[in-house]
């Protein structure tokens, strides 16, 4: 099982409604085809009712666990919602600085 599915079915614990992952890895310095090291994941929950943004954040890192390592995923953007506050907004990830350059 790949990152990407290790770390959906991890987030399956936190009941979401609604659940994206996206591998974002190939906008980042050091890719090669088959990479995995920076995610993106959108969480809308009814498990985040009362919580303050960064507990939210904290449930996710709790879920991902260990797949959180410099080895494993190096960088995970976060966008945790309740479904009153889900519009199905845009969540653009600002560009790497190392990105790989197009030619």
């Amino acid at each position: 099982m790949n990152l990407e599915q290790q770390l959906i079915q991890r987030l399956q614990e936190l009941s979401p409604v609604h659940l994206e992952v996206v591998n974002e890895s190939s906008g980042h310095g050091g890719y090669f085809p088959g990479k995995e090291s920076h995610f993106k994941v959108i969480v809308v929950s009814d498990i985040f009712q009362g919580l303050r943004l960064v507990q939210r954040h904290q449930k996710i890192y709790a879920a991902a666990g260990d797949l959180l390592a410099p080895s494993r995923i190096h960088a995970l953007a976060i966008h945790a919602f309740l479904p009153s506050e889900w519009q199905g907004q845009d969540t653009p990830s600002p560009e790497c600085a190392h990105a790989p350059k197009a030619e």
